[in-house]
């Protein structure tokens, strides 16, 4: 069972474009923590950042969780955005590559899905979205 690890949660604000390195850095400090490797923390950080941005930029504000994880003797992060916008009316099509409601590239949700072991969203029209990304270090044995 996969679990957070017991009372380590980072929680970082979303206002602004500041805040976005800022949650770079932490994301990176805990991968490290929890043994992920170089190339595995800077997917976990880009994944991030495009969510973030997608937060800033279509419900203007929003906060990210994150949590170490452990299954077994597996250790990864859990990174938890979340705002309160209008929402993802057609989910499966913001998720193909090109699709942009703002003129965008389209390639945030699509390639931070890529980027990550695990993704999951949920949105509700009205009612804002919950992105989850998780990622694993791969030097420790899955049980």
């Amino acid at each position: 069972m996969t679990r957070p690890a017991a009372g380590v949660d980072t929680v970082a604000p979303l206002r602004d474009e500041s805040d976005v390195p800022v949650l770079r850095d932490r994301v990176r400090r805990l991968s490290r923590e929890q043994g992920l490797s170089h190339v595995e923390i800077e997917s976990l950080a880009t994944a991030a950042s495009e969510i973030a941005r997608n937060v800033l930029d279509h419900a203007g504000d929003g906060f990210a969780i994150l949590q170490p994880l452990v299954e077994g003797a597996q250790r990864g992060v859990l990174v938890s955005i979340r705002d309160a916008g209008h929402g993802i009316a057609d989910l499966e099509l913001a998720m193909q590559d090109g699709y942009s409601s703002r003129g965008g590239l389209g390639l945030g949700l699509a390639a931070a899905r890529r980027m990550v072991d695990e993704f999951s969203i949920e949105s509700t029209p009205g009612s804002g979205t919950l992105v989850t990304l998780k990622h694993w270090a791969r030097g420790t044995p899955r049980d």
